[in-house]
């Protein structure tokens, strides 16, 4: 594990197997809803997909209010299936973002790939998917996307706390 000292906000850098890169600050205990720290996670293989589903219950975990059991599952289905979305189709590797206030938990997902999300015909035989935009846009209270980083694009979501 390196230590960076960039800034005036030191981090701790870890790489994961996979590639995985996770970042958070030293201190990843969140005192107050208002008060806690993004936790960011990059990735570029499927093995990256359950790590980050553990990594957002960890963070709500974290938070001081802790959100109800099933707010931090539907937290890690979202980030799940965002995940999958980039790594499958927004050019094979994502950066993910996490922060929370005091009314809400929020998941960033960025993608190489300027195309936005498209909804698909659910397949109802489990072969190729076609589940996932669907379920994101109805279990987040906002959903909305930005152009960037570069030629990509970033996906917010918001789910209340």
């Amino acid at each position: 594990m390196k230590t960076d000292r960039g800034g005036t906000s030191p981090t701790q850098r870890c790489n994961r197997p996979g590639g995985a890169l996770l970042r958070m600050s030293e201190t990843e205990t969140a005192h107050t809803a208002s008060a806690a720290r993004p936790v960011v996670v990059e990735d570029d293989s499927p093995a990256g997909v359950p790590r980050a589903r553990e990594v957002a219950r960890a963070f709500a975990g974290n938070l001081e209010p802790a959100p109800a059991a099933e707010t931090t599952e539907t937290l890690a289905l979202v980030v799940s299936e965002l995940a999958t979305n980039a790594l499958r189709h927004g050019g094979g590797r994502y950066r993910m973002r996490l922060h929370a206030d005091r009314d809400a938990l929020y998941v960033a997902m960025s993608d190489p790939s300027p195309a936005p999300p498209r909804e698909r015909t659910p397949d109802l035989n489990g072969a190729t998917g076609g589940f996932g935009w669907h379920m994101v846009r109805r279990l987040t209270s906002n959903i909305s996307i930005t152009t960037g980083p570069g030629r990509g694009k970033t996906l917010h979501a918001a789910l209340p706390r």
